[in-house]
C-alpha cells in the first residue's frame, strides 16, 4: 500500500500543512507516532516507513540523534558481532562517510574505528539522511502535554500549543519516558534492593573509605558544614534499594587543535568557592593528569568524546534525583544546574590558581570544538540522561537475564556491553571522609532482549511500545542503556508496529515469528549463540587456547582488591579484561600463575587493551628463578601480540608468577592475560 506522508510543522521536507500565523492548529492522523528524536526514535521511525506505513516523528528539541549526535561519539560497543540491522547500518554509513570524504587509508578513517567513533555533526548528518530517504516528517520543538486514552488504547496525544496527533500505534523513544508515564503505564525509578529480584549487584554498592577517592579528603568547611556537591543523604547498608538515579553529565567535544578550539569561558554566576572539594583533592594529588579528571576519547579530526573519570569530574553526582518525574520547568532548572556545574569545573581547572601548574598548562591546551554544536555555544545540545524512568512491563529484565538466562524465544536483538552504573551519590563515608557510591562495571556475554520487555502490561496499554525506557531493573538496564541497543530496540518497535497494523491486532498479539523473520531479513542479530566464544566477534579477537606457549587469562588469575570486568575496548584475550577503575592505588593486584611444562628460558608477554585513559606506568612484577623483577608498562600504547616484558629463567610447574599492580599508577591499570613462550 502507498505511504501517507503527514507533516506537523517544520521538518526536513517541504511542508504544505504548516499552519500560517493565527491559523488554528490542525489535527493530524497517521499509522504510527514516535515520540523522541533520539537515535532509537529515528531508527524506529525509519523502520516504520520502510514497512510502507505512515509515521510522524516528534522531537521536543531541535536536533536528531539524541546522545549519538549530542557528544557520545565514542560508542559503547561491547561485542560488535552483536550489533546488526539498522543499528549496524548507521555505523556502516558513518564509516563510509569518512572513507568517501578523506580516503580509505586516511587518519580519519582509522580514528573512526569501523564507524563506531565519529564527530557529533557527522552523526546528525547520517540521521538526517536516513529520515529524508524514508520521507519521515519531523516535528521539532514540541513537548508532550497530555495523552488521550480510551480504556487500554491511546487515541491521540496533545502537544504543548494544542496540536493533536491521532495514531493507531505509539512508540515512546524518549530518554525520560514521558509518553509512557502520561499514558498511565506503570514504571519505576531508582535502584531495586538486592533481595527484590535476587540480584547480587543491586542497591547500594559495597563501599570502602577509599572507594574512588585515592586520598582522604574532609567533606566539611571550617564551620562543620558540608562542602558543595556533597549530599546530606544517609549512607544505607549495601544492597539497600532507593529512588536515586545514576549521575548525568554532558559529553563534551574537545580539541587541542588551536584553529579549531574555543577556550573554556567563565560561566555566568561562577563561584570558585563551590569547587573547594576539587581544590582539596588536587592539593593532595598535585601529580594528577587531565586524563584522571575526565576521559577524553579520540574521535576523528583531532576531537574527543569527553566523559567522566575520577573522584571529581564531569558527572554532577546526586544533582539529578528529582529529574525523572519532574515537570518540564524543574527539569530545565536541573539541566541548567548541570551546565553551570560542568562549565565551572572546566573553567576552574583552566584558571584557578589552586590548580597545579602542569595540570593547568595541559588544561589550557584544550578547548571546545568550534565547528560542533554551533547553535548552542559549542556546548552539547543533549543532556546525558543515563537512566530515568523504567517501565514495569510484560517482561521485566533482571541480572539473571543478562548473565544466566541469556536466550529468549521472542528475542528482537542483543546487548553485550558490560553492565555499567555511574555513581549515584557523594556522601560522608563511615570514616568521616568523602565517599562516592553507586558505581559498578561488570562484564557480560551477549544476551537476548525479549520483545515482551518493550510492551506495557496488556491491562494498561495495548498500542504502545517503549524503547529507551523499556522494562528492566537498574542492574540489567546498566548494559541495555547503550545507544546501539536503543537503536536495535527502535528498529524492532517500528517493525512490530507495522506487523500489528498489518494484522489489525494489539501490539501484544502480533505473531512473534513474523516479527523475527522480518528482523532477520533486515540483518538483525537475534541470538547470542555462536558469538559468545572468544574469537567469534570483532570485539573479542584472541582465543587463549589458540595462542602459543602457556597463557593465563584473567579468569584464572588471583585477584586482590575490587577489580572490575569490562568488554568495552578490544581486542582482548578471552571474554574480557579487568581494570582497577583508577582507584585504591597500592591496594590492587592480579597474579597470573602458569603451570610450565619444563624449566628454562621463557619470553613473557603482557596483554592489555590500550586507551588514552590507561596508566602510563602500570607496575608489573615478574617472579622467576632470578628473583623479582619490576617493569613499568605504558598501557596507553598498544602492543601488538602482547607487550614483551623480557626473557627470564623459570622453574618447572607453578612456582613462579607475573603480577600486575596499581602502585603509583597515573591512570586505569588493565589486567587481561600473560603469555610464556619457551626459548630455544
Amino acid at each position: 500500500m502507498g505511504r501517507i506522508v503527514v507533516v506537523l510543522a517544520l521538518s526536513l521536507l517541504p511542508l504544505s500543512v504548516v499552519p500560517s500565523p493565527g491559523q488554528k492548529e490542525k489535527q493530524h492522523s497517521t499509522d504510527v507516532m514516535v515520540y523522541g528524536g533520539t537515535a532509537s526514535g529515528v531508527i524506529a521511525a525509519v523502520a516504520v516507513a520502510r514497512e510502507d506505513r505512515s509515521v510522524i516523528l516528534v522531537e521536543p528539541g531541535q536536533h536528531l540523534g539524541g546522545m549519538v549526535s549530542g557528544g557520545l561519539g565514542a560508542t559503547d560497543v561491547g561485542n560488535k558481532a552483536a550489533i546488526g540491522g539498522y543499528s549496524r547500518e548507521f555505523f556502516d554509513r558513518v564509516r563510509e562517510f569518512y572513507k568517501k570524504k578523506y580516503g580509505p587509508d586516511s587518519a580519519q578513517v582509522k580514528d573512526a574505528n569501523d564507524g563506531f567513533r565519529f564527530e557529533p555533526h557527522v552523526a546528525e548528518k547520517i540521521f538526517k539522511e536516513m529520515i529524508a530517504e524514508a520521507k519521515v516528517p519531523v516535528l521539532f520543538g514540541k513537548r508532550l502535554d497530555r495523552v488521550e486514552k480510551q480504556e487500554t488504547v491511546i487515541q491521540s496525544i496533545t502537544l504543548e500549543g494544542g496540536e493533536r496527533v491521532f495514531a493507531k500505534v505509539f512508540i515512546d523513544a524518549s530518554y525520560e519516558g514521558d509518553l509512557m508515564a502520561k499514558a498511565k503505564v506503570s514504571y519505576t525509578v531508582g535502584r531495586e534492593g538486592r533481595d527484590q529480584y535476587k540480584e547480587s549487584l543491586a542497591g547500594v554498592q559495597k563501599y570502602s573509605p577509599a572507594h574512588q577517592w585515592p586520598v582522604k579528603v574532609s567533606p566539611f568547611d571550617a564551620k562543620k558544614n558540608l562542602l558543595p556537591f556533597i549530599q546530606k543523604a544517609v549512607l544505607e547498608a549495601p544492597g539497600t534499594g532507593d529512588r536515586k538515579v545514576q549521575a548525568y553529565n554532558f559529553r563534551m567535544c574537545m580539541t587541542k587543535v588551536p584553529e579549531q578550539m574555543v577556550p573554556f569561558l567563565k560561566p555566568p554566576d561562577y563561584d570558585a568557592k563551590r569547587y573547594e572539594l576539587l581544590a582539596r583533592y588536587l592539593a593532595k594529588r598535585p601529580d594528577v593528569k587531565v586524563g584522571q579528571l575526565m576521559n577524553p576519547v579520540k574521535v576523528p579530526n583531532g576531537k574527543t568524546d569527553t566523559n567522566n573519570n575520577g573522584p571529581f569530574s564531569t558527572d554532577h553526582i546526586g544533582a539529578n534525583w528529582d529529574y525523572p518525574d519532574a515537570d518540564y520547568a524543574t527539569r530545565d532548572k536541573i539541566r541548567q544546574d548541570h551546565v553551570e556545574y560542568q562549565q565551572g569545573f572546566m573553567y576552574f581547572l583552566a584558571n584557578d590558581p589552586r590548580v597545579p601548574a602542569e595540570l593547568q598548562k595541559d588544561m589550557r591546551s584544550w578547548g571546545l570544538a568550534k565547528d560542533e554544536f554551533t547553535d548552542t555555544g559549542h556546548w552539547p545540545h543533549q543532556f546525558y540522561v543515563r537512566e530515568a524512568r523504567r517501565m514495569l512491563g510484560e517482561y521485566f529484565m533482571t541480572q539473571a537475564d543478562i548473565m544466566d538466562n541469556r536466550l529468549k524465544d521472542d528475542s528482537i536483538g542483543l546487548g553485550s556491553y558490560n553492565t555499567d552504573s555511574h555513581h549515584v551519590q557523594r556522601v560522608v563515608g563511615p570514616d568521616g571522609f568523602v565517599l562516592n557510591e553507586g558505581d559498578f562495571q561488570v562484564g557480560v556475554k551477549p544476551y537476548a532482549i525479549p520483545y515482551r520487555s518493550l510492551l506495557p502490561k496488556a491491562s494498561e496499554c495495548t498500542n504502545l511500545l517503549v524503547t529507551v525506557c523499556m522494562s528492566a531493573s537498574h542492574v540489567a538496564y546498566g548494559t541495555i542503556r547503550m545507544e546501539p541497543v536503543y537503536m536495535i530496540m527502535g528498529q524492532a518497535s517500528g517493525v512490530a508496529a507495522a506487523v500489528a497494523l498489518e494484522g489489525k491486532t494489539p501490539v501484544h498479539n502480533i505473531p512473534i515469528l513474523r516479527l523475527r523473520q522480518k528482523l532477520a531479513a533486515q540483518k538483525a542479530v537475534l541470538s547470542p549463540e555462536g558469538i559468545t566464544k572468544p574469537g567469534a566477534g570483532p570485539a573479542v579477537s584472541l582465543d587463549p587456547a589458540k595462542l602459543a606457549g602457556v597463557v593465563v587469562d584473567d579468569h584464572d588469575a588471583i585477584k586482590t582488591g575490587h577489580w572490575l570486568g569490562s568488554t568495552s575496548i578490544g581486542p582482548f584475550v578471552g571474554d574480557g579484561y579487568l581494570h582497577d577503575n583508577n582507584e585504591n592505588q597500592g591496594k590492587m593486584k592480579v597474579r597470573f600463575t602458569p603451570k610450565l611444562p619444563q624449566a628454562g628460558k621463557y619470553e613473557v608477554r603482557l596483554f592489555y587493551t590500550a586507551n588514552p585513559n590507561r596508566a602510563s606506568n602500570a607496575l608489573v612484577v615478574i617472579q622467576s628463578s632470578q628473583g623479582e623483577t619490576k617493569v613499568r608498562v605504558d598501557q596507553k600504547k598498544a602492543a601488538k601480540d602482547g607487550f614483551r616484558l623480557g626473557v627470564f629463567m623459570f622453574p618447572k610447574g607453578d612456582k613462579s608468577y607475573v603480577e600486575i599492580r596499581n602502585d603509583g599508577a597515573d591512570g586505569h591499570v588493565i589486567a587481561d592475560a600473560v603469555q610464556w613462550l619457551i626459548q630455544k
